[in-house]
């Protein structure tokens, strides 16, 4: 059997190394274009920011390695410039020349490249990539070379937010400019402000709903689409990533609608001899069965695995992915798995979605930190859709628990039984998923019926609805709803009467005690009311409620 591996990173790697557990026999080579095989390209940023301080970490194997222990033969800077499926012969560019390669099995895992905007002055020698080890190698040298004031990184994706702290933590003045109206944009806009908020924090200029047009190497500025103008010694590419499919479409392999290689459910292209792993490939996003690209380390590392048994007769399924993430902002986390809301509305979904602001264990026990979770679900049945979260400690191991409950098709009665591991140091009783839980389900039988902060905010625009604060005084004299009643909540029944009729909307300060509030109001024959999932400290992230706060003291 001769095994060809197109791609030696994350997905071609690890199908080089299963292929050979699976046949000692096999006759394995990797064609890779670049000067390294299985390095780990997740780990750049961190490079740059001098948390990791050997370079030689990032290589996780070497061309000598592969061959010394699994037998597989790693050609380095070859390129694949033509598939032959007929006569079955990859034809590659060395420094060489060229040559051919014969193979009775295919495997693609070409990855992505990072998409190039259409900026002026991009081949300025102050302008960079971080996608390879040479690219980390390089944005090194220049800023040891030149010692940058100022960095620009255009782009407010996974790459950008880490690279906007990576330049950041070696003392460069860093703007981060995103194109679309906030950071992060696959999440909820609401996570996209606090993700905004934390690089603030840290003094990272955060400039969204603009573009880079020009950069200036004289000037070392870089223009923006409405005309202004940032300091700009350095700037960093990271406003995504294309898949790297010419060679398939020289290949006469299927496309998809998603602009990745199309496979079936065992990896297989549509020529029965080549597979495919990796971001290079459309799979199916699990939650709803759409056809989508989700470029990550995870699903490529493990895409890699089930390509390589079904090459050499296997039958394993790849049956989709999540799109499961996480990413460090400064001293916070955030994290998401499956659907956003947005997500699930542009997909055509009936989906509801559950805020809390809960402390990520006892508040009793030192050190506890809250953590904003968003949990995305069928209005029809309450079955978990996706999850969103942001804090300081514990936001991935809810993101993880919430991952498993999309994957296995849970629901939020599954989640408000789940049977966690507790103890002060580490959760409460009932975890912030559970408690999200309790107020979804609340919500779904009637008991205790909220609406989102947004949904609230577009009420009180349109004056359909009058505000009930029962947040303490000084909670409510830091910043308020213009207009609103305000009632403490432990005043409350003994001030029924001082409630208006009409559309009450409640909030709270993360929306428990809005809850609190609606059983007593509908147990004095009060109706027509909702509170506010997440309370004030949800509308307090949505762009919009700006306009009808009255700021406090």
């Amino acid at each position: 059997m001769k095994l060809v591996i197109i791609g030696g990173v994350a997905a071609g790697a690890t199908a080089a190394a299963r292929a050979r557990r699976i046949d000692e026999n096999a006759e394995i080579t990797i064609v890779e274009k670049g000067p390294y095989v299985s390095f780990a390209n997740c780990g750049l940023p961190y490079r740059i920011s001098g948390d990791i301080q050997k370079r030689g970490r990032l290589i996780l194997q070497t061309a000598e390695g592969f061959l010394s222990r699994y037998r597989v033969n790693v050609m380095l800077n070859t390129e694949a410039v033509a598939i032959d499926r007929t006569k079955k012969r990859v034809q590659v560019m060395t420094k060489n020349g060229e040559a051919e390669i014969p193979y009775d099995k295919l495997i693609l895992a070409q990855g992505g490249s990072p998409i190039k905007p259409h900026i002026e002055g991009l081949d300025n020698p102050n302008v960079f990539n971080l996608w390879t080890i040479p690219d980390t190698d390089k944005i090194e040298k220049f800023i040891q070379e030149h010692k940058p004031a100022s960095a620009v990184v255009v782009g407010g994706g996974f790459i950008g937010i880490e690279a906007a702290e990576a330049f950041s933590k070696r003392g460069i003045s860093t703007s981060i400019v995103e194109l679309t109206d906030q950071l992060m944009p696959l999440s909820d806009p609401e996570f996209g402000v606090q993700i905004a908020k934390a690089l603030a924090e840290h003094g990272v200029t955060v400039i969204t709903g603009k573009s880079v047009v020009h950069i200036d190497w004289e000037s070392h500025t870089a223009r923006l689409s409405d005309g202004g103008t940032i300091p700009a010694d350095l700037v960093l590419l990271a406003v995504g990533v294309n898949p790297n499919i010419d060679l398939a479409k020289q290949a006469g392999l299927a496309i998809g609608s998603a602009r990745g290689l199309v496979v079936d459910d065992e990896l297989k292209t549509s020529d029965p001899d080549i597979y495919a792993a990796g971001d290079m490939i459309e799979v199916v996003r699990l939650p709803d069965g759409a056809r989508v690209r989700i470029p990550l380390a995870g699903p490529a590392n493990r895409q890699g695995r089930i390509a390589a048994t079904n090459v050499l007769g296997g039958s394993m399924k790849y049956s989709g992915a999540l799109g499961t993430s996480v990413v460090k902002v400064m001293d916070y986390t955030f994290a998401m798995t499956g659907l956003s809301e947005k997500a699930a509305k542009t997909a055509g979904i009936d989906a509801r979605a559950v805020t809390v602001h809960k402390a990520h264990h006892v508040t009793y026990y030192p050190g506890y930190e809250d953590i904003s979770l968003k949990i995305v679900y069928a209005k029809a049945d309450g079955k978990i859709l996706g999850a969103q979260a942001f804090g300081k400690k514990g936001v991935e191991k809810r993101i993880d628990v919430l991952a498993l409950a999309v994957r296995a098709g849970l629901s939020l009665k599954d989640i408000a039984e789940l049977d966690l591991a507790y103890a002060p140091p580490y959760s409460s009783a009932n975890d912030p998923i559970q408690m999200a839980a309790f107020a979804a389900l609340n919500d779904m039988y009637g008991f205790s019926q909220f609406v989102t902060a947004q949904e609230a905010v577009s009420s009180i625009q349109r004056g359909e609805a009058t505000v009930l604060d029962v947040r303490t005084y000084a909670e409510y004299v830091g910043g308020h709803i213009k207009g609103s009643i305000h009632i403490p909540l432990d005043e409350l029944r003994d001030r029924m009467e001082d409630v208006p009729q009409g559309y009450i909307l409640i909030v709270s300060k993360a929306g428990f005690e809005g809850h609190l509030a609606y059983r007593q109001l509908v147990q004095h024959s009060r109706e027509n009311i909702r509170y506010i999932t997440g309370g004030y400290m949800s509308l307090e992230l949505v762009r919009e409620t700006q306009a009808i706060i009255e700021e406090g003291e």
